[in-house]
């Protein structure tokens, strides 16, 4: 899980916002998150992600990327599809997907 905001990125940018209810157990879902993430870090474009998951079991992780090429250069990592292919037959009751052009980003900080 990351532990902070993703900041600072100039628009225009890309978000692929992924909302999934997991089944039940890990089945080697922890292992599998992590080597995702060191795979989309070397996808030139990526520019990081936020995720975050209710007590209800509802997760959302938003990647950020920098142009529609770099999301399809991590679409077609064959490593992640193998995990999309794992994902829905083990680790997801249900998902979708959702992607968009960022044209205006601003945020707070205290401190």
């Amino acid at each position: 899980m990351s532990d902070q905001l993703v900041s600072g990125i100039e628009p225009p940018y890309y978000t692929v916002v992924f909302t999934s209810i997991r089944t039940e157990g890990d089945n080697g879902y922890g292992e599998t998150a992590e080597r995702m993430k060191e795979l989309v870090e070397g996808i030139p474009g990526y520019l990081g992600y936020e995720t975050a998951r209710t007590p209800g079991g509802i997760g959302i992780t938003v990647g950020y990327f920098r142009d529609e090429e770099a999301i399809a250069a991590w679409r077609s990592r064959l490593e992640h599809q193998s995990a999309q292919r794992r994902g829905r037959a083990e680790w997801y009751e249900s998902y979708s997907v959702h992607i968009g052009r960022v044209e205006r980003s601003h945020g707070f900080e205290r401190g």
